[in-house]
């Protein structure tokens, strides 16, 4: 049953038509800055996010909240897969985001967060013990060149709600 509602919520999020109908109606900034979904499955997901006048800082680079921004929704997207179909529904969270940049990002950024599994495994720890779970993921920055420019770290809660 969570299977079949995860495979459905990965169906639609990667149509790139209903994709951009999420953002408008969810993250109208991240449609406004032209943040894309590449690729996504249990292991893994990468978003992009161009370098453009609206993306860009003083410095002509990539604007640091942009690429946290997109960075974000790397990790996020996932956690949001994995808890289609939940009962009782769990509810998500930033608790922590934690940034390091390395390189100057001069051109469109590829983000990618191979934490899959530990997120699922977060949210299927706190389906059975019903406390809130955190997991820590990293979500890894490279320009179209393949450099490195900027790696993130995003802490989830996942905590089942309460009915009221």
């Amino acid at each position: 049953m969570r299977e079949k509602a995860q495979d459905k919520f990965r169906k639609r999020i990667t149509d790139s038509f209903l994709f951009k109908f999420f953002l408008l109606k969810k993250l109208p900034i991240a449609l406004i800055a032209g943040v894309r979904l590449r690729s996504l499955d249990k292991e893994k997901c990468v978003v992009s996010v161009p370098f453009k006048w609206l993306t860009q800082n003083p410095f002509r680079s990539v604007y640091f909240a942009t690429q946290a921004m997109a960075a974000e929704m790397s990790t996020g997207v996932l956690g949001l897969m994995a808890i289609q179909g939940c009962d009782p529904p769990l509810s998500m969270l930033v608790t922590n985001l934690e940034g390091e940049f390395l390189k100057k990002a001069t051109s469109g950024i590829y983000f990618t967060c191979a934490n899959g599994k530990e997120i699922f495994e977060a949210v299927e720890k706190a389906i059975t013990t019903g406390e809130g779970v955190t997991v820590k993921a990293k979500s890894e920055g490279r320009i179209e060149d393949g450099t490195v420019v900027s790696n993130f770290y995003i802490t989830w809660s996942f905590k089942q709600k309460t009915r009221k």
